[in-house]
């Protein structure tokens, strides 16, 4: 595939902290429909990479990013909206988040900010992102209550429901399992491979066998660097191209 037929392409991307940079010019390019997983030790700028892609990066100060970052061939850094940008690509952070607000009014804030008041469209956007992220059937008969009250699991669920109320093209999940159980996460899991059909998907995960059981393919970064990029086969398999890579999935160090 070439580099304009890419969903989202990276080229000599740069990111400093004050003066410590942490990403080190790194080019790739993702493709449509597919689930990109992002594997690493802490610290290899997995984070600081999906918060380029969306630029929520902007709310940290004394931050320098150089480089390109494209979107369906445009820049995002000169973007005439930022907002936009935001609603066009979800996120989804390690630990759920959720607004103090009933279960509903969670997956309605984005289309009402957006413009859409309308009870009935509102009702179908709630139902369908609550069913999206596998949530539906435990909370359609307490919508009015406080999302804040749900388990830990439930309220992840509900982060998810919430970024996809954006409707995006794009969804980044920064270790979205983090801190929900071994059941939960194979329920969302399932529900990632049938979004996959609708949208681009990042997942960074510090689970190297979520990464294989989700990704089409799969990114090894290390210390600000992309290390290896190939299909999750030949990542996980027996011929990965660096050792660094073999040695990181089979637990030698991270």
């Amino acid at each position: 595939m070439t580099a304009a037929e890419n969903h989202i392409e990276v080229r000599d991307l740069r990111l400093s902290y004050g003066l410590k940079e942490v990403i080190h010019g790194i080019s790739f390019g993702i493709r449509r429909h597919e689930i990109l997983g992002v594997i690493g030790p802490a610290q290899s700028g997995k984070t600081s990479l999906l918060r380029c892609i969306n630029r929520t990066i902007d709310f940290t100060p004394d931050t320098h990013v150089s480089g390109t970052i494209e979107v369906d061939g445009e820049d995002v850094r000169k973007v005439r909206s930022v907002y936009a940008l935001r609603r066009k690509i979800g996120m989804v952070a390690p630990l759920p988040v959720g607004l103090p607000l009933s279960i509903y009014d969670n997956v309605a804030f984005a289309p009402r900010s957006a413009g859409l008041h309308r009870r009935a469209d509102l009702d179908a956007i709630v139902e369908q992102c609550l069913r999206q992220a596998a949530l539906w059937d435990e909370v359609k008969d307490r919508l009015e209550s406080l999302g804040t009250k749900l388990s830990g699991g439930q309220q992840q669920r509900l982060t998810i429901a919430r970024a996809l109320s954006h409707q995006p093209e794009i969804l980044c999940l920064d270790e979205f399992s983090i801190a929900i159980d071994p059941v939960t996460t194979m329920r969302i899991e399932d529900v990632l491979k049938e979004l996959r059909k609708h949208m681009t998907i990042i997942l960074v995960t510090n689970l190297t066998q979520q990464a294989r059981r989700l990704a089409d393919r799969t990114m090894f970064m290390w210390k600000g660097e992309i290390v290896e990029l190939d299909t999750t086969e030949v990542i996980f398999g027996e011929n990965p191209k660096d050792q660094r890579t073999r040695d990181y999935v089979e637990g030698i160090f991270g």
